[in-house]
């Protein structure tokens, strides 16, 4: 019974530090994080959103993540993860760095799809066809792109 009491005071706990987190404004008032999408009234539709600088050479577990997200992922997120304005957002922007959408939380979008949250392009279905290793080389391509771009 103690068991029960002390975890239960501990989840109130971390639920309560959760919010008091999420409801702390920031100078941009995102309630902790500062990462409110760019204005995409002006990219035409299907356009890129964003500008992707390349890193200047890729090991061999990014040039994986590569080819998969090239054959798998690009179709919505455009080349080099830029997004694509009105169909899917970039992944190389802030929104999307590692201590915000850890490595997991791509995993997870993957497997069961992924509820509109921070852009208004929709839900995102769950995607067939890539193993939990193909996820992880996609996930060390986008990192690389996002170190690359200054996100980390």
């Amino acid at each position: 019974m103690n068991k029960t009491i002390i975890l239960g005071t501990a989840g109130v706990i971390l639920a309560g530090g959760l919010l008091w987190i999420a409801a702390t404004p920031d100078e941009e008032g995102m309630g902790g994080h500062s990462m409110t999408p760019p204005d995409t009234s002006e990219i035409p539709q299907g356009a890129p959103i964003m500008q992707v600088a390349l890193p200047a050479a890729l090991g061999d577990q990014v040039q994986m993540g590569k080819r998969a997200f090239d054959s798998v992922c690009a179709d919505c997120h455009g080349a080099n993860a830029a997004g694509k304005n009105g169909v899917a957002p970039p992944l190389v922007h802030k929104t999307y760095e590692p201590s915000h959408h850890g490595d997991y939380a791509f995993l997870a979008a993957v497997q069961n799809g992924v509820r509109s949250h921070h852009w208004d392009f929709g839900d995102m279905p769950p995607i067939e066809g890539l193993t939990e290793a193909d996820v992880a080389n996609v996930v060390a391509y986008v990192r690389a792109l996002q170190r690359e771009n200054g996100i980390d």
